[in-house]
């Protein structure tokens, strides 16, 4: 079988013996995302440098018109960057086809979005078995339902799995979208505002539930307005006019880390 070309080989081990090195899975370079041209084009991301290492919690915080959502986007494969460079999980995104992104996004990336997008006539179950539908239809329906109840029970939903989205409150409608992502196993979830909807205390439950899934290895990029909840991330990410104003990890400042190329071999823990 011919190697893939999309694939990129992983970074060879850093010589320096004092800061342990994190895999990365998301390396962007020189990311720029405009739309338009001349002087009337529109900046949604600037020239972006950043990595986030497998089985990481990293937020993204920032004002709207930030570009933290634009971001998310270019990293989810949602969205198609103008320039720059975007590795994730080893695969270079931004050089796919659409069709090709498509499959690649669906078995790599769980997305989980501020208003929920739970299709109104299906039970919670049938809206998470859709996804594992979507991602591969190789997958037997035995097996479909048998994960999407698994996902829902670990969401703490297994007694509603038959309920509507309007049987159900805002924070459970919430958790159903996170059981419809992890439920195709990614090694990533991108969560755009998942707290936006909510109250604190269902925020804070849907929260706890995606710092959770870093303990299986998946890495979780969570988007938010909310200071408090991204300080709680292992990596902090402020944007501020599309590009990167603060990265800190661990309470270490990751910008001269970056302006020296060493990051993406390396990361301070």
């Amino acid at each position: 079988m011919s190697p893939d070309p999309y694939r990129v080989a992983p970074p060879e081990p850093h010589a320096s013996p004092d800061v342990p090195r994190l895999t990365p899975l998301v390396q962007a370079h020189d990311l720029t995302r405009r739309w338009g041209r001349g002087s009337s084009a529109q900046l949604g991301v600037d020239r972006v440098d950043l990595n986030i290492g497998s089985g990481e919690l990293a937020s993204i915080v920032g004002p709207s018109g930030s570009g933290k959502s634009t971001l998310g986007a270019l990293i989810a494969g949602i969205d198609n960057p103008t320039s720059g460079s975007l590795v994730v999980d080893g695969t270079r995104i931004d050089s796919l086809s659409n069709d090709r992104l498509a499959r690649w996004r669906g078995r790599t990336v769980g997305i989980v979005f501020q208003d929920f997008h739970l299709l109104p006539t299906l039970s919670a179950e049938e809206n998470v078995e859709l996804a594992v539908q979507l991602a591969d239809r190789s997958v037997h329906r035995r097996e479909r339902r048998e994960r999407s109840r698994d996902a829902l029970a670990s969401v703490g939903l297994a007694d509603k799995r038959r309920r509507l989205p309007t049987q159900l409150s805002g924070g459970e409608q919430q958790r159903v979208a996170i059981a419809r992502a992890l439920v195709t196993r990614p090694r990533l979830i991108v969560a755009d505002e998942p707290t936006g909807s909510l109250d604190q205390a269902s925020g804070h439950v849907v929260f706890e539930l995606l710092a959770g899934l870093t303990a299986t290895g998946t890495t979780v990029l969570f988007i938010t307005h909310d200071p408090e909840l991204a300080r709680r991330a292992d990596r902090q990410i402020e944007m501020l006019d599309g590009r990167i104003a603060t990265h800190t990890a661990a309470g270490i400042d990751m910008s001269p880390l970056v302006a020296a190329g060493t990051i993406d071999e390396q990361v301070a823990r």
